[in-house]
């Protein structure tokens, strides 16, 4: 059978940036020579309790960030054989794209056999036998339940793929499709059924009837089964928040431990790692929700504009927009880091009737990518806050101008997130009208900026700095290069409709793999980012500014906007005095 590498992706890259427009070409960092602002030189600092915030909580994906020196101690001896399952692949520097042709992305580890060979391996039972046809420019194959296009899968049945997926003595499947697989096999059944499966048909392949023999056999594959559970433990290991996942692995430690001593350790070793890993995200998750109630604790108030002036705005606590820039990368790059892989895929999966439709795992939800969605959402009301809540005009046009260097230094970091945030806030209503306060304002760079997120012909100027600031990561000479921060909205977004536009099945009941591909392809790109650790140095006082200041609702920010500049006709009016007495009932009954 041919090796499962995929081919070159069908999906076109973006256009060109085309500078026929009415505004100038945005300079970009992507697209020079010169490097971006170079970080301030102070030795990165905790300086957060984990009590008063999340940040210093200990990250869940260290393991990409560092080699793995337990990892590799606890394969010794038997993971140096000839299938290259010693590899780890959280060692490498950067988990590429599964449809790149590198072997440091989590999710690849080729197998170097002849195709005659890998063939013999993967149709196990040989009574299969491979056909193939040649269509114009690509040969098509089939083994079995298995079709191959130009030596890439692109489909097969389900019980075929978890077939593959099973290591026996002489075989064990690609990283690629490890990771590939793993990811999307949640869109047709649970992760704790296909763990029982792939578990089951492991130990009955080896079984001959013979005690002594099958003992031996077990003895071999166990290291090639403990590699495949600790790619799936250090890649997805949210998946272990089900209780019959941990029972599962338990199990399996205990049958591992009758035959092979090595791999035994190998598997305490792993359940460790695991377990220390979910323990931190559960002090995030508890640091986030501690920090979210301390800015509804706080509200902040409407009653009179003179109110404003006890409120700390963030010009009070941080008046440099590099500096504020490089801390809203260490919330993006935190946030960013929680957020499992599996999270993605995991939003489509069909929920289990069993479960009274509360969620697709006996689990606790894995929440971190709705959380990351709710920050951007909170910082661009922050925004809209801090602009609207000054009693002067100048004192406004000075905040909009200062979020608008703050912004263009997230461009030149790389923290497209937070840059799309800061223009969605500004561009929100209630600060679009401030008329008086935006003739104050010099516009030219915040146009430049809207122009390099303009979302007409979909994003293409925003995905040209994005591709930039990409190939400016992979040869990156210092750790502020490497930053990669997308907008996140836009990414989620990409993934729904490669996963709506797509069918999951073909006509003949087969998956589609060639949509597992490229979905896995979508996601490694977002593990490359999230393993960046944030170089700048840390300060607490602006931290908690950011992530506790309270910010107005939509209908305080309405009112605080008339307030600031009076409603300019009898519709604004109408609105004013409604909002007024909505929020003075609301006050009333709290």
């Amino acid at each position: 059978m041919p090796p499962t590498t995929p081919y070159a992706g069908k999906f076109s890259s973006c256009a060109a940036f085309s500078s026929n427009n009415n505004h100038p070409q945005p300079h970009s960092p992507y697209h020079s020579c010169t490097a971006p602002k170079p970080a301030k030189e102070n030795l990165y600092n905790g300086t957060y309790s984990s009590a008063e915030n999340p940040y210093d909580v200990p990250q869940p994906h260290g393991s990409y960030r560092s080699s793995s020196v337990s990892s590799a101690t606890a394969r010794e001896h038997h993971y140096n054989s000839s299938c290259s399952v010693s590899e780890n692949p959280y060692t490498a520097p950067q988990p590429h794209s599964p449809r790149q042709h590198s072997t440091s992305c989590p999710g690849r580890a080729y197998r170097h056999t002849s195709s005659s060979s890998s063939s013999e391996q993967s149709c196990r039972n040989n009574s299969v036998t491979g056909k193939g046809r040649v269509y114009g420019h690509g040969v098509t194959a089939s083994y079995g339940e298995m079709c191959y296009h130009d030596n890439s899968l692109v489909s097969a049945s389900l019980e075929a793929l978890i077939q593959h997926l099973v290591p026996t003595v002489d075989y064990y499947p690609d990283r690629s499709y490890v990771f590939t697989f793993l990811l999307s096999s949640r869109l047709f059944l649970h992760p704790y059924e296909l763990m029982t499966r792939v578990c089951h048909l492991c130990v009955e392949q080896q079984r001959s009837g013979d005690t002594l023999l099958d003992k031996i056999r077990f003895r071999e594959v166990a290291p090639k089964l403990v590699q495949l559970l600790t790619e799936w433990t250090e890649t997805f290991p949210y998946d272990f928040r089900d209780e019959r996942m941990m029972r599962c692995l338990k199990d399996m430690t205990h049958h591992v431990a009758r035959g092979d001593e090595y791999s035994w350790r190998a598997m305490q070793q792993m359940t460790q790692r695991l377990i220390k890993r979910l323990s931190a995200l559960g002090q995030y998750e508890e640091a986030v929700a501690a920090l979210n109630a301390v800015a509804l604790e706080r509200p902040a108030s409407l009653k009179s504009k003179q109110a404003s002036g006890q409120r700390s705005d963030v010009m009070s606590v941080c008046d440099d927009p590099f500096i504020l820039a490089q801390q809203l990368t260490h919330i993006e790059l935190d946030r960013l880091s929680f957020i499992g892989p599996e999270e993605f895929i995991q939003t489509f999966a069909m929920k289990d009737p069993l479960e009274n439709h509360k969620g697709f795992f006996r689990k606790r939800k894995t929440s971190n990518l709705e959380a990351y969605v709710n920050w951007f959402n909170r910082l661009s009301y922050l925004v809209a806050t801090e602009i609207c809540m000054p009693v002067k005009k100048k004192h406004r046009a000075r905040i909009i101008e200062f979020f608008i260097d703050v912004a263009q230094e997230c461009f030149n970091i790389g923290n497209f997130n937070s840059l799309m945030a800061i223009i969605t806030g500004m561009n929100m209503s209630p600060v679009a009208r401030l008329r008086k306060t935006w003739s104050k304002v010099n516009t030219d760079k915040f146009e430049i900026l809207e122009h390099q997120m303009d979302p007409s012909s979909n994003f293409t100027n925003y995905r040209t700095a994005l591709r930039g600031a990409t190939q400016r990561s992979e040869t990156a000479h210092s750790s502020q290069e490497k930053i990669v921060i997308p907008f996140f909205s836009l990414l989620i977004k990409d993934i729904y409709f490669l996963n709506e536009g797509c069918a999951s099945r073909l006509p003949n009941g087969h998956i589609n793999f060639e949509k597992l591909w490229e979905l896995a392809k979508q996601v490694s790109e977002f593990l490359v980012w999230r393993q960046v650790v944030c170089p700048f140095d840390r300060d607490r006082r602006i931290l908690q500014c950011l992530v506790t200041t309270p910010v107005f609702t939509e209908d305080e920010l309405h009112l605080a906007s008339y307030e600031s500049e009076g409603p300019e006709n009898n519709m604004e009016k109408d609105s004013r005095r409604s909002l007024r007495s909505s929020l003075l009932h609301r006050e009333n009954r709290s």
